[in-house]
């Protein structure tokens, strides 16, 4: 009866190698590349009255989302 109180716990498994090789290097991939295309088309588009404000608003947004999209990776 002792043996039935000992509580067995389950070795954690390791990540697949595609978790911890490719993915992470997919989302970085993914990540710079949507930070650098939102940035350079804002700055593409400037109408000349926004200045710096409308580069600097698209980077951040951009890399917010980028954050919250992958950032759990």
């Amino acid at each position: 009866q002792d043996m039935m109180d000992i509580e067995v716990k389950p070795k954690p498994s390791r990540p697949h190698w595609y978790e911890r090789h490719v993915q992470p290097c997919v989302a970085e991939l993914l990540g710079s590349a949507l930070f650098i295309f939102i940035g350079c088309l804002s700055v593409v588009e400037d109408s000349g009255g926004t200045g710096r404000l409308q580069p600097a608003l698209a980077h951040g947004l951009a890399l917010g989302v980028t954050v919250a999209v992958l950032g759990d990776i």
